[in-house]
Formats: structure tokens, C-alpha cells, sequence
């Protein structure tokens, strides 16, 4: 059962029921119906839908914050400009999206050859909680311009956004089966990778089950996107502009009450500064504004499930017990709610849980490092490769660092943040694959070779 709870109250606010077997068969066949025809609509047609797409995210915004704050916690203001970023990306890939799929004209022994981008058909997306709307609009808006449909199995604990995302859907004229919502458990969602009406699968989630999902798909030969989890190291050099570094650090680590696979994870900070950074840190995170995420002054909120503070909890107590020490916070907050304190550790070494695993909470992990290549090294001892941040005056060899760095993101002086724009995934036990800017767009398509005489 899909079950919705507020993580500030711990009361329930919905229950729905997984669809049976004959419910997930009659979505799947209008999924399979409406690709045959979607494909044949011209791109320029597709562009617009998703453009009135756009609009309704915007009419319906307040709504929409305030659902996804309701369901998994976020602070109001997040919600709210996690609705913007999906109007934006909509509007961006409907004014460049036909232009990416036109014919590629190449030269060859041919009187003409072109290389085409065709759509697959209806693509399972099986989305997280954590960004409720925003994941499911950066795969769905390109890879609907791009001609496929989307079957949309979201996380059992957010009912509320999977239900409004189809009636959005459909009052921008895309309620054809242009997306189909299942309320599907485990099991249901297994066989949906395999069924023949699926061509393809993207998944945003943990990488335990990354390695379930493309097991699936590969055993039925079928594409898939991967983002998984993350460790993103955040690497402070002895030349960082420390007060503009800080406020990054605190944006980075707990945005999303720290819930975030992108956000900063590690910080490795080079010994000459460790104690600045780490003293005007724990300031800054001892002074963000804890409590109810509907109201704007709030900048943490509660975890989004019980099971989520108890891991948070249980990995900052058995890291301390390795032999850190918490600076700020460190333990979970009294009273109704999944709240957990913002909490800086430091200390932390390889080895350590803080270190080794990703932290999911508002926990900020920090780890002195004897210089430059130590810092390098450190980044390094990760199976993790989602992204990175680098903090220096010095340009030029902060774009150096950055290539030997192997994630799929790194910012320079900001934060590690998805863009319509630039292509967005991970290496390694992060995933497969691309979102976002072309590659997102050409990720579930077929490409087509035509060599004429």
C-alpha cells in the first residue's frame, strides 16, 4: 500500500492501495497504445504540449509546494522553487528540444545518409520521494519531446504527488497515456521491466536497487538510466574564499534536510584552514532555523520517514564511537516529528560510517587533509562517483583537479545541481547513464543509420 505521512505531525494523510493485476494491465496497454501514435505526432506538436506543461506547473504552484512539503517535509520555499526548476526545464526542452532530434546529415559514399533519433515506446520511471515532482519532469519532458511515454511508478510515500503529476499531466493535453501512474509494490514493479509493452527504465534511488533494476533490464535486454546514491566530496584548498565557501558548504549539506543524493557529503578540508572552516561552520549550522517546513523562515525541516532519522541516528553514533566528535548537533530532537539536529562532525576517517557510506540527514562529515593531493586522495576512497565541489582562488588548477575527479558533476566554487542545460548521472556505484541536455533527450532513443542510393 502506497501510505502518505506527515513526517512534521506523524499522522497519516493518505492510504492507496497497489493496483491489481488486471488495473497494471489496462494502464500498460494504453501506455503501449498512445506510444504508437505520440511518436507519430511531430516534434514541434510534443514541444507545445510540454510547454503547456510549464504553465500548469506554475498556475498550480503554491498547490504543489505545499503538497510536497505535506508528504515528505521539505521546508516551503524548496517546494516551491523545486516547482519552479520543473517549469523552467519544460519550457528550456520545448523551445530546444525538436532542434536536438532533427536528422543528422553525414557524408558519405552515399547520394545521402543521415543518422535519425527515434523514440523506444513507454519507458517505466520508477522515482524517488525526495524530489517528488522534479525527477519525474527532468526524464518526462525530454523523453516525451523525444516521442516516448512515461509509466510512472513514484515512492509509496509520496501517493499525493504520483496522483496530482497525472492529473497535471492531463490538463496540459498530455492525458492520453502519455503518462500512466501504477501503484505498483516491489514484486508488480519487477515484472514491469520485463513486460514487452516497457522498452525502457530509469531509475532514481539507492544503489542497492540500481543493481536489482539493471540486473532486470539487462536480463531483458532493455536500456535503463541510473542515478544513484552518492558520497560527493566537497574540498576546501588553503586559498578558499572562506565566509562565500561556508555558505555554500551549509546550502550544499542541507538543502533538503540534508536528503539529497547530489549534496555535499565529505568535507575534506586542507589542514591550514581546517579549524577556521570548521569553527565558522558549526556557527553557521548551529544557527539555521529548525521546525515546521510550512512556514518560510524554516531552513530544516523533519527526515521524510521514521526508518530515515533511525539510519541517520544509528550511523552519527556508531561513527562517534569509531572515535569522532560532534561540534553541533548529533542526536534527534524531542517532541512530534522526524526531526534530527543539523549536526557538523569532525574528525572522520576513512574506515569510519560517516566516511564510507552515504549520509542521508543533515549531517555535515569533516576530514582534515595534509594538502592537495591528500585532499585528491581522500575525494578518491569512495566507490561513489555522482559528483564534486572544489573550493579555490585558483581557477585554472580547480578545472585541473576536476578531471581527475571520477564523477559525472563538479562544481567550481558552488554546488553540485542538476541543469536542463548539462548533462547530469553518475560512474560507479552511481549509476549509469545520463539525464538532462541532449544526452538526456537521445537516452531512449533508438539511433538510426540510413545510407540511400
Amino acid at each position: 500500500m502506497f501510505r502518505a505521512i506527515d513526517p512534521t505531525t506523524e499522522q497519516v494523510i493518505e492510504e492507496v492501495p497497489f493496483d491489481g493485476a488486471a488495473e497494471v494491465d489496462r494502464k500498460l496497454d494504453r501506455a503501449a497504445r498512445a506510444a504508437a501514435e505520440w511518436r507519430r505526432v511531430p516534434a514541434s506538436r510534443r514541444a507545445a504540449a510540454v510547454a503547456a506543461l510549464a504553465d500548469r506547473l506554475d498556475a498550480e504552484r503554491s498547490s504543489l509546494a505545499a503538497l510536497i512539503t505535506r508528504e515528505m517535509g521539505k521546508p516551503i520555499a524548496e517546494s516551491r522553487a523545486e516547482v519552479e526548476k520543473c517549469a523552467g526545464a519544460c519550457r528550456w526542452y520545448a523551445e530546444h528540444g525538436p532542434a536536438m532530434l532533427r536528422d543528422e546529415l553525414v557524408e558519405t559514399d552515399a547520394s545521402r545518409s543521415f543518422v535519425a533519433h527515434e523514440p523506444l515506446g513507454a519507458v517505466l520511471a520508477i522515482m524517488p520521494w525526495n524530489f517528488p515532482i522534479w525527477q519525474l519532469i527532468r526524464f518526462a519532458a525530454p523523453a516525451l519531446i523525444a516521442g516516448n511515454v512515461a509509466v510512472l511508478k513514484h515512492a509509496p510515500s509520496v501517493p499525493g504527488c504520483a496522483r496530482t503529476l497525472g492529473e497535471l499531466f492531463a490538463s496540459a493535453g498530455l492525458g492520453d497515456g502519455q503518462l500512466e501512474v501504477v501503484y505498483a509494490d516491489t514484486e508488480t514493479t519487477g515484472r514491469l521491466i520485463g513486460d514487452p509493452r516497457i522498452t525502457g527504465v530509469t531509475l532514481t534511488g539507492s544503489t542497492r536497487a540500481g543493481r536489482s533494476v539493471a540486473a532486470l533490464a539487462g536480463a531483458a535486454i532493455k536500456p535503463c538510466v541510473l542515478e544513484l546514491g552518492g558520497s560527493d566530496p566537497f574540498v576546501v584548498l588553503a586559498d578558499a574564499d572562506l565566509e562565500a565557501t561556508v555558505a555554500t558548504a551549509v546550502t550544499s549539506r542541507m538543502l533538503n534536510c540534508g536528503q539529497s543524493c547530489v549534496a555535499a557529503k565529505r568535507f575534506i578540508v586542507e589542514a591550514p584552514v581546517f579549524e577556521r572552516f570548521a569553527a565558522r561552520l558549526s556557527e553557521a549550522v548551529a544557527a539555521l532555523e529548525v521546525g515546521d517546513p510550512m512556514l518560510d523562515g524554516t531552513r530544516v525541516g523533519p527526515l521524510a520517514r521514521e526508518d530515515l532519522r533511525a539510519a541517520i541516528g544509528a550511523q552519527v553514533e556508531a561513527t562517534l564511537a569509531a572515535g569522532a566528535r560532534a561540534i553541533v548537533g548529533g542526536e534527534r530532537l524531542d517532541g512530534p516529528g522526524w526531526f534530527f539536529a543539523p549536526t557538523v562532525l569532525v574528525g572522520v576517517e576513512p574506515g569510519m560510517p560517516a566516511f564510507e557510506e552515504e549520509t542521508f540527514g543533515p549531517v555535515a562529515a569533516l576530514t582534515r587533509a595534509a594538502d592537495v593531493d591528500d585532499a585528491l586522495r581522500l575525494a578518491a576512497a569512495t566507490p561513489y562517483g555522482l559528483g564534486a565541489s572544489i573550493h579555490t582562488a585558483d581557477g585554472s588548477r580547480a578545472i585541473a583537479l576536476a578531471r581527475e575527479l571520477r564523477v559525472g558533476n563538479v562544481a567550481i566554487n558552488g554546488i553540485v545541481k542538476s541543469d536542463a542545460r548539462l548533462p547530469f548521472g553518475g560512474t560507479r556505484a552511481s549509476g549509469l547513464g545520463r539525464e538532462l541536455a541532449r544526452d538526456g533527450m537521445l537516452a531512449f532513443t533508438n539511433t538510426k543509420a540510413v545510407w540511400v542510393r
